[in-house]
């Protein structure tokens, strides 16, 4: 297969970055995305010029650092699947593949398609801890959890934080990954002490980071290769409320 790549280039955050374009033949079909960029490296190293930079890690779909934004969607034309889990074959051969990094003011360029994305760190580490024992394993049935509530806290334990989210809301929100990273706390007894205080934080967080405001697009869950639902930011805006009707009684 044979592909007309239209890539980003950018030294870093504050260099004015541009496409550019590298024909690349013989593409395996089976290679992965991420394989195919490798690929392109390999003959740019070889002919003496600089390889692009692109962050990766796992290439299992788990780590969530191989986020990149492909013909306009985050991680490409496949739903639920990462950048890493994107193969070749899902292109025609003679394709222009245009592939640029997350665009949020949140998540600064490092170079070419890489992001820095630690602002996510920054609002995990504003939720603090949970209460629970650390000693020997509890009894199973101590802290009785329904399997309907289990289910929806492993579902929103499943984000990844890649940043699709951000990447596919025109306001560059973070709402989807913050409410996940709630949720999967504040659904179990585990959470439940710090809950107020986690979500009063966590939001707080999220704000001074520059990302924007929730646009009601569900262009965020569409995109999001975990299939996180829109519902938990339902559910973190209620927690959110909640937290606010506590303080004032206090």
């Amino acid at each position: 297969m044979n592909f007309t790549l239209k890539i980003w280039r950018q030294k870093d955050a504050k260099a004015k970055g541009s496409f550019k374009t590298y024909p690349l033949k013989d593409v395996s079909p089976e290679m992965s995305f991420l394989e195919m960029l490798d690929y392109l490296n390999t003959q740019l190293i070889e002919g003496g010029n600089e390889p692009i930079t692109f962050e990766h890690d796992c290439r299992e779909g788990i780590c969530g650092t191989c986020g990149l934004y492909i013909n306009g969607r985050p991680h490409g034309p496949m739903r639920n699947t990462t950048t890493c889990e994107l193969h070749m074959r899902e292109f025609t051969d003679g394709d222009t593949i245009v592939i640029e990094p997350w665009r949020a003011s949140a998540f600064p360029v490092i170079k070419d398609l890489a992001v820095d994305r630690s602002s996510f760190e920054r609002i995990m580490h504003a939720g603090g801890f949970i209460s629970t024992n650390t000693g020997c394993a509890p009894e199973a049935n101590s802290n009785p959890v329904s399997k309907l509530i289990s289910d929806k806290a492993f579902d929103a334990a499943a984000c990844i934080g890649c940043g699709a989210c951000v990447a596919a809301c025109k306001n560059s929100s973070a709402m989807l990954y913050a409410a996940a990273k709630i949720a999967q706390y504040a659904m179990i007894p585990q959470g439940k002490v710090e809950s107020k205080e986690r979500v009063d934080k966590m939001v707080k967080q999220m704000d001074a980071e520059g990302f924007g405001f929730c646009s009601n697009t569900y262009g965020c869950e569409f995109d999001c290769p975990k299939g996180i639902s829109v519902d938990f930011i339902a559910l973190m805006n209620r927690e959110f409320f909640s937290s606010k009707v506590c303080s004032q009684k206090r």
